[in-house]
């Protein structure tokens, strides 16, 4: 088995086709002629990640963020992205991203966070041009109609998260959109779609003022948001080759501290 064989199956699996024209998913770094032992599925690739790749003999790392994003001018021991690189191609570890496009893909990370929170008659928040049950987001109802607070407060619970902020003066909650990741962008739609409540990551100050009180509109952290991207990466990789290691990877939580 070479690294080239689940290179094929992941690009089967997760589209790089349907990622954003900013964004760089797919294979990134390494030999896709060398022998596959094994992958750490991680949301960030970071040097202590590559580290537990080598502890653990596996010479794939699967990414929900791109390692390289935006270019990358140097390649030097004075840069975290420079000495991960480096320790990389030393040690024979590839690298996969599988990003916008598993955002855009309906059972891809918003979908899986939807599912988590009990949403049903869900669709696409922002469907893409090309057509499909693609794009961003995912809308969808309660069961039944739960007052902000409490909403609010099992939203907190179900997906572990220290804090939320919000903003909004909605009463009652019961159709929710949702967005893993920086979605300050779909707020519009949000509202478009009459959700009485959007949940998404890394709002601005102003951002909550978008509403005008039409709308729950609540930052539940950008990892946090997304931190369900490595089951769904993990949960193929495993399911398509049983008979070698995939793991998530231990070593890894949000880069954001809250006290």
């Amino acid at each position: 088995m070479k690294i080239n064989d689940v290179i094929a199956f992941l690009d089967v699996t997760f589209h790089p086709e349907y990622q954003e024209d900013y964004d760089n998913a797919g294979f990134l770094v390494g030999d896709g002629e060398a022998e596959y032992s094994g992958a750490l599925v991680a949301l960030d690739l970071t040097e202590a990640v590559v580290a537990e790749a080598k502890r653990q003999g596996l010479n794939l790392i699967v990414t929900h963020h791109p390692f390289i994003f935006g270019g990358m001018r140097r390649v030097t021991d004075r840069t975290c992205s420079g000495r991960t690189l480096m320790e990389m191609i030393r040690s024979g570890i590839a690298a996969y991203a599988a990003h916008t496009n598993l955002d855009n893909m309906p059972d891809g990370v918003s979908g899986v966070l939807a599912e988590r929170l009990g949403l049903h008659n869900c669709r696409i928040l922002r469907p893409m041009a090309v057509g499909g049950n693609l794009g961003a987001g995912m809308v969808g109802e309660l069961d039944e109609s739960m007052p902000a607070e409490a909403f609010l407060s099992k939203v907190k619970q179900l997906l572990g998260l220290p804090v939320v902020r919000y903003s909004g003066e909605q009463t009652a909650v019961r159709r929710v959109a949702v967005c893993g990741g920086s979605g300050s962008d779909f707020i519009a739609d949000a509202i478009a779609a009459r959700a009485d409540a959007y949940l998404t990551a890394d709002l601005k100050y102003h951002d909550f003022q978008q509403p005008e009180g039409r709308l729950l509109l609540a930052d539940i952290g950008h990892y946090e948001s997304e931190q369900f991207a490595r089951e769904i990466i993990y949960r193929a990789i495993s399911e398509k080759f049983c008979n070698f290691a995939c793991r998530i990877s231990e070593c890894q939580q949000s880069i954001v501290r809250y006290i």
